[in-house]
């Protein structure tokens, strides 16, 4: 399973001529991705794509934390972690009072339907650890300069790991731990090169407070990517059962969205674990958040931000994404109890 998944995911890189680019010294990324899963339904797919290139052994999942508080969020994340054969993955959830708790608006809730057929030890969200300790925990534990963080929420939970303090799991103050153990946060955030996007204005304060503050590289995967990528139409009619994956699209899609859905968080997490490379370039430059969530850009060769421009066609993005999407984990290790 694991050779015919890697073979797949070079054929489709390799159409384009290319080869992943490689952001550490070790092929395998080390990755903390940060969601708010609950409201869309691009986390799903993200996180499919995720465990799509764990299957092929592209990258460790170091933890997957929440910056939306709902309380079905994080049942739902350890759902999939679980389906894919990864339940002991650490789990986490912003625990500030006035922080976004997003609902799935959608008349038939997936965010309900999962947690009521599927294995998972998590029963609501405020029972899982602070998304914080979990980042320090993990960086900590973690070589220097290994890990790559990537956000397709607000930059919440970034923003209290700057701000936090030396504490029992760590002697370094936050933004100490980031520069020593982060190599690169690669965020689906703002529009480009200039707009209002809701990962953004959904807290301006942590946006403003991160992309000022952050001690390294960040990478921007801009709204404009992930808009022009409608994935879902394979997903959604797969002759499988029992797959939490398929079940979200298919019923989404069957109330609403029978095009599919836009793929936000798909580009995104391609991006923090393959790299570029065959499928963008990046602008460098600096971003800036003013108080009410708008983004601008100020292109610069010396700026520690870039945002990504695809290299290849939508259409293209969409192949590769919905062929990872559709990826299903090896039958013993479905629904981990």
């Amino acid at each position: 399973m694991r050779k015919t998944l890697t073979a797949m995911i070079l054929l489709l890189i390799t159409m384009w001529g290319c080869t992943p680019m490689k952001h550490h010294e070790s092929p395998k990324v080390n990755l903390i991705l940060d969601t708010d899963l609950g409201p869309d339904y691009d986390d799903v797919g993200a996180m499919a794509v995720m465990h799509a290139l764990a299957d092929s052994g592209l990258v460790d999942i170091l933890a997957t934390v929440s910056s939306n508080r709902n309380e079905m969020t994080v049942p739902c994340v350890e759902i999939i972690n679980r389906y894919f054969g990864r339940p002991d993955i650490p789990l986490g959830v912003v625990k500030l009072p006035d922080a976004v708790s997003l609902e799935c608006p959608h008349k038939y809730r997936w965010t309900d339907s999962l947690p009521s057929h599927y294995p998972h030890s998590t029963l609501r969200s405020s029972l899982a650890p602070d998304a914080v300790a979990v980042y320090r925990r993990v960086l900590a534990s973690q070589p220097d300069g290994s890990v790559t963080v990537c956000t397709i929420g607000s930059l919440t939970n970034l923003m209290s790991l700057l701000q936090s303090l030396p504490d029992s799991i760590s002697p370094l103050t936050g933004r100490d731990l980031i520069a020593r153990k982060v190599t690169r946060l690669v965020s689906m955030a703002g529009m480009f090169p200039e707009g209002r996007e809701y990962n953004i204005y959904s807290d301006a304060t942590a946006a403003r407070t991160v992309v000022e503050n952050w001690p390294g590289e960040i990478t921007f995967c801009g709204f404009e990517i992930g808009y022009n990528i409608i994935t879902g139409r394979v997903l959604g009619s797969l002759a499988v059962n029992d797959s939490p994956v398929k079940d979200v699209y298919a019923l989404s899609m069957s109330h609403g969205e029978p095009q599919g859905r836009w793929s936000w968080d798909q580009a995104t997490v391609l991006a923090a674990i393959l790299g570029e490379k065959p499928f963008y370039t990046s602008r460098r430059g600096t971003m800036l958040v003013d108080e009410d969530g708008n983004n601008t850009w100020q292109p610069s060769p010396h700026g520690t931000h870039s945002y990504l421009v695809p290299t290849i066609t939508y259409k293209e993005m969409e192949t590769v994404i919905e062929n990872l999407m559709i990826h299903q984990p090896q039958p013993s290790s479905n629904n981990v109890q």
